[in-house]
């Protein structure tokens, strides 16, 4: 079996290096690639620069191309079904949550605020336990 692809999207350095060093410890085999805006993410895809990741996790507040108009765009180049797009943002707001699972998001995640929270998160989303997500 062959080790997930994950791809996060964010325009913040230090959230980018949070989340490598979670992914690396709770599945060190995952492939990860970053992108630090829409743009760059939408052009990886469109001209097949990298595979399709299993799961694409998105953050929500990002300059130029916000995390709602990456999601419409990412599903102009990617196959929903075998990419699962998660949002991790600092919003919480109900009207954010309904729009982005309406745009084809399977989960929406606030950013944890500790990095046991992130690694827990992390292997809930790899072992796809969702309801486990939402705590």
């Amino acid at each position: 079996m062959k080790p997930h692809t994950v791809l996060l999207i964010d325009d913040d350095a230090d959230d980018r290096i949070f989340f490598s060093e979670a992914i690396k410890k709770v599945s060190p085999e995952v492939e990860t690639h970053y992108c630090e805006s829409g743009m760059q993410a939408i052009d990886l895809l469109s001209h097949k620069k990298i595979a399709s990741p299993d799961y694409i996790f998105l953050d929500m507040n990002m300059p130029m191309m916000n995390g709602k108009e990456c999601l419409q765009e990412l599903g102009k180049v990617i196959h929903r079904g075998l990419t699962k797009i998660i949002i991790l943002s600092t919003s919480d707001m109900v009207e954010d949550v309904q729009e982005s699972m309406a745009l084809g998001a399977r989960l929406f995640l606030t950013k944890p605020d500790s990095f046991d929270a992130l690694c827990k998160i992390l292997k809930d989303v790899l072992e796809e336990k969702w309801q486990k997500c939402f705590r």
